[in-house]
This record gives C-alpha cells, structure tokens and sequence, in this order.
C-alpha cells in the first residue's frame, strides 16, 4: 500500500515549497490583480518548481521558486477572469479516484484500479473539457510532470556519494501517465515533453509494462497530429521565416526553414535575457555543464526538453510563443539554481572560511527575485 502521508518528508521538503507557494498566491492576488483560481494554479507551478530545486538546498529552492514566480514570462499570466475549468478537473478526478477505488476495494487488484482511474480521468476530462488549450493548465500540468519525471530519473541514478533514496514507485509511473493524458487533451502542445519523458524514462530502467508503453505511443500519436493540425498551415508552412521576420509577421503557425534564421535564435536568447538578464544566460550554461557532469541522466533529460521548446520557439512565429515556451524558462530556472548551488559547493572545498564563504553565492542569487519583484512593483 501507498503510503499517503509522510510527516518527516513534509517537514523537510513540502513545508518550504508550500510557503513559496502561499507567498507567491498573495503576490498573485494583490500585486498582479489575480483572481483566486487562477492565482491558485500560478501559485501551484512555482510549489513544483521548488520542490524540483529542493535537491539543492532549502535556500536555494526558495529563491529559484521566487525568480520563476516574478520573471516577465510567468508573471504576464496574471490578471484575467476565472473560468469553469478548475471546476470541471475537479470533479473528473474525483471520478476516478471512486473507479479506483471501487476497483482496489472490491477486486483487490490495485493495478488495474489504478489503470482503470486512468482511463476513466481521460474520458470524462475529454468529453467534459475537450480541447480549451488553457495555457495555464498547461504550464501547471508541465511543472508537476518535471517534477514527478526529475524525481524519477534522479532518484533511480543517484551518485555514490549520495544518500539511498526509494525508487520510484506506482504513484509516480502512474503520474507521469495521468499528466500526459490531461496535457495532451488540453493542449497537444503538451507533446513537445514526450521526448524527455521518454529519455528520462529510458535512463531510470524502471520496468513498465507494456500497456503503459502502448498508452504513451497512443497518446504521443494523438499530440502529433493535434500539433499538425493546430500549427502547420499550407499557407505560412512554405514561407520564408526571414522575410517574415524582417516585417515583423506573427501568425500562431509553425514556418519550415525559422530554426535557419539567426534572426530567430537571436529572439529566443533575447527572450531568457528579458527574464534573467545575461548573468542568468551564464548561470544556465554553467548549471547545465555541471549538472551534465554530476548526474548525467538528469542532464540528458533536461536538455531534451529544453531542446524541443527551443525548436518550437524558431519555428512558431505566433505573438504568444513567450508563455508557450514556459516550460523552457522553468527548466532555465534549474540551471540557473544549480549552477548557484556548485559554485557554493566549490567555494565552500576551495576558501579557508568555508562555512562563510559558502553562503555568497546564495546571498547574490537572493538579488535576482528582489530585482524582480522591483520591477513588478514599479520600483525599477
């Protein structure tokens, strides 16, 4: 049996992504004018993103919740009008949790309750929801797979020096599925992380059986053609991304030859820049390299990801691509925590006054939320 609560690990990992959480919610709702919903699932993003970065410190996680919280990209979702939406979730997951367990309670077969849960929340979410492409669902449901995915790869190829963690479990196979399914129905952009899943997945060796493979391959064909469907038009496919950036077009479609354009790359660097200025370009570089060196799975994985948004982002010329490419940012933000977090590390091994010296990265990387939430205030 699952165990459902942990009080230990609540204390010292979900206590502190909870009060980012809580925090951010305020500063949703009174600064940015956020309705209470809304601002309720901005608010649960930055909670999963601390609780990724929670692996490097309760400090830094707190600080990396708070700089994706304020960046420009994230911060431009707040504002706007409820909607039914969070309403209609609700009461589909309910649903299944009852068909699980029902499933569990009467045929003691827990796998097949929870497959049963599966499809049950795909079907009632599809006829009840349909396709709303709610670019919030989206960024909610992208950060919590991250962090079932990372938790997964991570603690399945842990480094020698590392404490024993457990491996995955059922709760996180099935995560990873439930999240694909409502990700891809709400938007088949959503497909754009099937190939870090799938590395990711890969990299762990977590045995699956083949069911789990074969829903993934369904869902993943169904996110490829829904991605065709919504973004390749005969009409932009074949036009030349230079001239169209050289007159400033924006049309919500893919254009074939944008990931030629320098001009293209240029955006998407000028895009991070906007969010954490050069030294947060610099950050990621060397969060990746490190992070590539130390736990190359996790590496692998993240750079997949990263690899496909930024594909996206040459070839979608659309003038809403900043908060499609959310998922990009928020893997930046990993870089960047890391990157503060090895060279706390090499500080700490390399000064005399090591316990001093290891709180100074810590306390720049502090600057960059403050700087933030400045220009959110209107102070800068």
């Amino acid at each position: 049996m699952l165990k459902v609560f942990d009080l230990r690990r609540f204390k010292t990992q979900w206590a502190s992504a909870m009060l980012v959480g809580i925090a951010s919610l305020i500063v949703f709702m009174v600064l940015g004018h956020t309705p209470s919903m809304r601002a309720l699932g901005m608010a649960a993003c930055v909670t999963a993103v601390t609780l990724i970065l929670q692996r490097f410190g309760t400090m830094l996680a707190v600080i990396g919740g708070f700089a994706l919280a304020f960046s420009p990209a994230f911060w431009s979702q707040t504002g706007g009008e409820d909607t039914k939406l969070v309403v209609l979730v609700a009461l589909t997951l309910l649903a299944a949790l009852i068909v699980t367990g029902l499933f569990i309670w009467i045929g003691r077969v827990t796998e097949r309750g929870l497959v049963a849960g599966v499809v049950v929340f795909a079907v009632l979410f599809w006829a009840l929801v349909g396709t709303p492409r709610s670019l919030r669902v989206t960024t909610l449901l992208n950060t919590w797979l991250l962090y079932i995915l990372i938790d997964v790869v991570m603690s399945t190829n842990p480094r020698p020096d590392s404490p024993r963690m457990p491996l995955p479990g059922q709760h996180h196979t099935l995560g990873l599925l439930v999240l694909v399914l409502i990700g891809v129905l709400n938007d088949p952009l959503f497909v754009l992380l099937a190939p870090a899943l799938l590395v990711g997945l890969y990299l762990s060796k977590v045995q699956l059986p083949w069911w789990y493979w074969a829903i993934i391959l369904v869902v993943v064909v169904i996110g490829i053609r829904g991605l065709t469907i919504q973004y390749v038009s005969d009409d932009w496919w074949l036009k030349s991304s230079a001239l169209l950036q050289a007159n400033g077009t924006q049309v919500p479609y893919f254009v074939r030859d944008g990931w030629r354009e320098a001009s293209r790359w240029l955006y998407l660097i000028n895009l991070v820049r906007n969010q954490f200025t050069d030294v947060g370009i610099l950050l990621a570089i060397l969060g990746l390299a490190r992070l590539s060196r130390w736990y190359p799975p996790l590496g692998t994985t993240t750079l997949v990801a990263y690899g496909s948004y930024a594909l996206f982002g040459l070839i979608y010329f659309g003038k809403d691509s900043t908060v499609l490419l959310l998922p990009m940012i928020v893997i930046h933000v990993i870089w960047m925590t890391y990157a503060i977090y090895a060279l706390g590390q090499w500080m700490q091994n390399s000064f005399v006054k090591r316990g001093q010296t290891a709180w100074l990265a810590t306390g720049a990387f502090t600057l960059l939320p403050l700087l933030l939430l400045a220009r959110i205030a209107g102070v800068l």
